[in-house]
């Protein structure tokens, strides 16, 4: 049950070297598949920018031939809106579009490049769509393409996308996805026994724009003891003004048999909260696990160190090493305060789905970040050939 989740992806986790020669690049990404061909999608997100290399096998719309190459990215947090951070994105943007060309050979027609539904909704709500344009158009100069297709994705493209990357073909219509980003949430699932209807989920909040929210109201006392107070103030405003309303109206009961959560926030809890299953891509969860984790991230954060998980599971010593890796990895993407932030609004989301769906089983998907991208190059490719 543990394994449904995701396609048979092989996921060949590599550390993008910048430096790395053209042939050393070649021989990284090992091709899974015959007759089949490498794509690369880049998203400007709201905490960074993302590449996967995606290899496509032949007829994989009908039969998943998906292989995930590589998956990187570089956090620069774009919703930030300030030049410093547009200057980040820029040069992130450019840098994993010029590795993709130069070090990787990937040519130009099979690169898609796309501003994530994050961006869009938090740049609508700060006015400040022109960052978005004004990004683009720098990067289209910088890469000498004028023409170069960056589409900004909506919210409901990019939640019909993330389930159709993620979630399995068996279990497309039994399955409602929630995929929390760093600027907001959105899923759903598909009612009517196709892929045309998609019953949509939304909330405007991810785990950085919570976190962003939570700042703003600590001002002159930055204690972790007044963060965990405004934390608290600003998810009880998330549940009440969004999350109720949006669980209540979402008509999955009859419909889902379970709730697939994705997201960074869900591999980062996933991978602290049970680091023995440190190869499963789906972690099953319950609610009462994500609560308490939320308070021990709070009290007792040194008990998920690197070393203090790795110390504390059965293994051989290699199993280990890898466990503590993986932890470190986590560590460096999220901080306390983010780690606190991001497991609030999804103990928030996942104690309304409890109350509502009291028979629904909980996952945590780890993998699910390239999800969306990966549909979208797969339903592009056809025309881009």
């Amino acid at each position: 049950m543990i394994n449904i989740y995701l396609k048979q992806l092989t996921i060949t986790t590599v550390i993008l070297a910048f430096a790395c020669s053209s042939s050393y690049a070649q021989d990284i990404l090992k091709q899974k598949y015959n007759n089949s061909t490498v794509y690369t999608g880049i998203e400007v997100g709201s905490k960074g920018v993302k590449m996967s290399m995606v290899e496509i096998g032949k007829n994989a719309q009908n039969s998943g031939a998906f292989n995930i190459l590589k998956d990187t990215s570089i956090n620069t947090d774009f919703i930030s809106f300030s030049q410093p951070t547009f200057q980040a994105t820029l040069e992130a943007l450019n840098g994993l579009y010029s590795t993709a060309t130069k070090e990787y050979k990937i040519p130009a027609k099979r690169i898609y490049t796309v501003v994530s539904s994050g961006v869009k909704i938090q740049a609508e709500k700060e006015e400040k769509t022109a960052w978005i344009n004004n990004l683009i158009d720098s990067f289209r100069f910088k890469i000498y393409e004028p023409q170069r297709q960056v589409e900004v994705i909506d919210v409901l493209e990019e939640a019909t996308l993330s389930h159709l990357g993620i979630v399995p073909d068996a279990r497309r219509y039994t399955t409602f996805l929630v995929d929390i980003g760093s600027g907001n949430t959105k899923g759903g699932y598909f009612p009517n026994g196709n892929t045309k209807d998609f019953k949509l989920f939304q909330l405007s909040w991810g785990t950085k724009s919570t976190a962003n929210a939570t700042e703003k109201r600590v001002e002159d006392d930055k204690s972790l003891v007044n963060y965990h107070k405004q934390l608290y103030r600003v998810l009880i405003v998330v549940e009440n003004s969004e999350i109720i309303y949006a669980v209540n109206s979402s008509g999955a009961y009859p419909l889902s048999d379970n709730i697939a959560i994705s997201g960074g926030i869900a591999w980062a809890v996933s991978t602290l909260l049970h680091p023995e299953l440190l190869d499963n891509s789906v972690v099953p969860v319950t609610f009462s696990e994500v609560a308490k984790f939320f308070d021990d991230i709070y009290n007792n954060y040194s008990s998920f160190s690197d070393a203090n998980l790795a110390k504390n599971i059965t293994g051989t010593d290699a199993f280990k090493t890898s466990v503590a890796k993986e932890v470190k990895r986590v560590h460096q993407v999220f901080d306390q305060r983010s780690l606190m932030a991001g497991a609030g609004l999804l103990m928030k989301m996942m104690r309304q789905f409890e109350s509502a769906f009291e028979s629904k089983q909980f996952f945590l998907v780890k993998n699910g970040q390239v999800g969306w991208i990966s549909a979208y190059v797969d339903q592009n490719i056809a025309p881009r050939n």
